[in-house]
């Protein structure tokens, strides 16, 4: 792994073993250029920082150069462009008869690649599910798990409102995936228990970025339970043997647009 310093490039600055995180980047060489630590390479988390932050381009790091890395510019949103798009975002259960281009929800998963994961290990992969007829068989088989979870656990069956949902679905409405044309479906390795979190935040990506480019999404959860314990839904999604779905959000144009933002609990904060 390591690091590789350009010499001609490099001012001796010390940027790369200041913010390096693990702190395995030193300066104490004999010629005062960078130099991996003791352990480096089985400490080293891959998370590129030393790379991004040089500002001479001088340094590259388990094969990642400076040339492979986009050019950061000042962000676009000031403080208050920042906090609309934050609350102003919304749970979208009403959405246009309208597909998506394909380029569009590639671009809304380019963004979700840049969400942290630990290590930057970098663990989600991506199942996206396209069409009215697709997703109307999926709600389907959600609702079957609805009723088994209602004939098995009556208990958490009325903690999930399960017997309205079914009694929705039953007189012709699609409540489960809301008629959005698109589902999308973050997995990853069943017995990776750092995948949780990433797989998480990178949704959480898409849900703003879609907000942002005039889409909406919601969190598919009836679907998402069902994904990984009913054997029908595990069928139909088909992932890869020992992958597990961690999030789902149903994505598309929204049908209505929202004029104002409702107010939330107040705060609640322990300052110490």
């Amino acid at each position: 792994m390591g690091i590789v310093v350009d010499r001609e490039k490099c001012n001796k600055d010390k940027l790369c073993a200041l913010d390096c995180p693990i702190g395995i980047i030193t300066m104490d060489g004999p010629d005062g250029f960078p130099a991996p630590a003791e352990g480096f390479d089985q400490l080293c988390i891959n998370c590129g920082h030393c790379v991004a932050v040089c500002p001479h381009e001088a340094l590259s790091q388990g094969g990642i150069t400076p040339r492979q890395c986009l050019p950061l510019e000042a962000p676009g949103l000031g403080p208050e462009q920042l906090a609309q798009l934050l609350k102003g975002r919304r749970s979208i259960r009403r959405y246009k008869e309208q597909p998506l281009e394909q380029s569009t929800i590639a671009r809304l998963l380019d963004m979700a690649r840049y969400a942290p994961s630990g290590h930057n290990v970098q663990p989600v992969k991506w199942l996206v599910i396209s069409g009215r007829d697709k997703l109307m068989h999926l709600a389907g088989i959600v609702a079957d798990w609805m009723r088994q979870v209602i004939k098995e656990d009556p208990e958490l069956a009325e903690s999930m409102h399960l017997d309205h949902a079914v009694a929705i679905w039953e007189s012709g409405e699609d409540r489960i995936l809301r008629g959005a044309p698109h589902v999308v479906l973050a997995y990853a390795e069943a017995e990776d228990l750092r995948a949780v979190a990433p797989c998480i935040l990178a949704l959480g990506y898409i849900e703003l970025a879609a907000y942002n480019l005039g889409l909406g999404a919601c969190w598919a959860g009836y679907l998402n339970r069902a994904a990984n314990n009913f054997p029908p839904m595990i069928k139909a999604l088909g992932l890869p043997e020992g992958m597990a779905s961690y999030g789902a959000l149903m994505l598309g144009v929204p049908k209505y647009k929202f004029q104002r933002i409702p107010p939330r609990k107040p705060l609640e904060v322990t300052w110490r």
